[in-house]
């Protein structure tokens, strides 16, 4: 099959027809809603449509139980795209993957996973691996730490309102609701590997965090670090909005996000302290630069912890 050799994706891959995003959160963080799901190797491969960018693309994802990568993006007809896009009706602001049509479907058959040409496929590098290497900041003893900003630091149930006057308070570079923004932060190396200091905001934070999983086990991950201790420390915890906001950075950097390259980009958006007004989740996308929320029938995310430093 020329689209799996294109990838060099080996096993015996298929293509699951029904899978849409909007799926995939409660099938993989459950251990299996399907119940062909059942391994922490097997992978699931789909097609969907990103359509955060102007132009909305055709995309390939590769799927597992915590794990999520897209592969491909497929070089489908323009204006085909555009009309799965403009099936979807009115959509809110933070839906913006939807599942392929069948004129799609009868497209990919046809002309990408039926056939030997490859030119419609365009592999995706894998991300950034654990190993983040140099930071690309200054020591922390290399820097005169300024005044403090304390940030909220409490978990919080917010409304869209409230969101959108905290950006605008603290002027954080969030794509959507400020994108002249900028907040101020000096981030310094802690010679550890392993986290970095916003000397602006007195926070440490990870470089890594957490895989994708449920609100519950990320909260059960948070626990076992400060169980053991991580980076000699056991006050870790999720990030309030504010907090997680302040990372933001008013352009998208080399790592294709909106965050310091010495974070790891395999985080692309990140559970915060805070639940919606009247009822969700809010997360910050590094990748989008901005804050969503989503239901909670959608439980999935990744984490970034932070601790105040003494």
């Amino acid at each position: 099959m020329g689209l799996f050799s294109k990838l060099m994706i080996t096993g015996i891959p298929a293509i699951d027809w029904e899978m849409t995003p909007e799926y995939t959160f409660g099938t993989f963080e459950s251990w299996g809603g399907k119940e062909r799901v059942r391994s922490k190797k097997e992978r699931i491969y789909y097609f969907f449509i990103d359509a955060w960018d102007e132009e909305p693309k055709l995309c390939l994802m590769e799927r597992g139980i915590k794990h999520a990568r897209v592969v491909a993006e497929i070089l489908a007809p323009p204006e085909m795209v555009r009309q799965c896009v403009r099936e979807q009706g009115k959509v809110a602001l933070f839906e913006r993957t939807h599942p392929i049509n069948e004129q799609l479907k009868t497209w990919l058959l046809a002309n990408v996973v039926d056939t030997d040409d490859e030119s419609k496929i365009i592999p995706l590098e894998e991300p950034q691996g654990a190993d983040m290497g140099a930071t690309g900041l200054p020591l922390r003893e290399a820097v005169t730490a300024p005044s403090t900003i304390h940030l909220p630091d409490t978990p919080a149930e917010m409304s869209e309102e409230e969101v959108a006057a905290m950006v605008a308070r603290y002027s954080f570079a969030d794509q959507e609701r400020n994108p002249s923004g900028g907040f101020a932060h000096i981030l310094v190396d802690n010679n550890d590997g392993l986290t970095v200091t916003d000397l602006t905001t007195g926070l440490m934070w990870q470089r890594g965090g957490l895989d994708i999983m449920s609100h519950r086990s990320i909260r059960r991950e948070v626990a076992r670090l400060n169980a053991e201790r991580f980076a000699g420390y056991s006050d870790w915890r999720l990030p309030t909005m504010a907090e997680a906001l302040s990372l933001l950075e008013p352009e998208k950097l080399a790592n294709n996000q909106y965050v310091h390259r010495c974070f790891s980009s395999e985080q692309p958006f990140v559970f915060v302290d805070a639940t919606r007004k009247p009822g969700g989740q809010w997360f910050v996308d590094f990748k989008q630069g901005r804050a969503f929320w989503s239901s909670g029938t959608i439980p999935g995310g990744f984490g970034r912890l932070c601790r105040r430093e003494k």
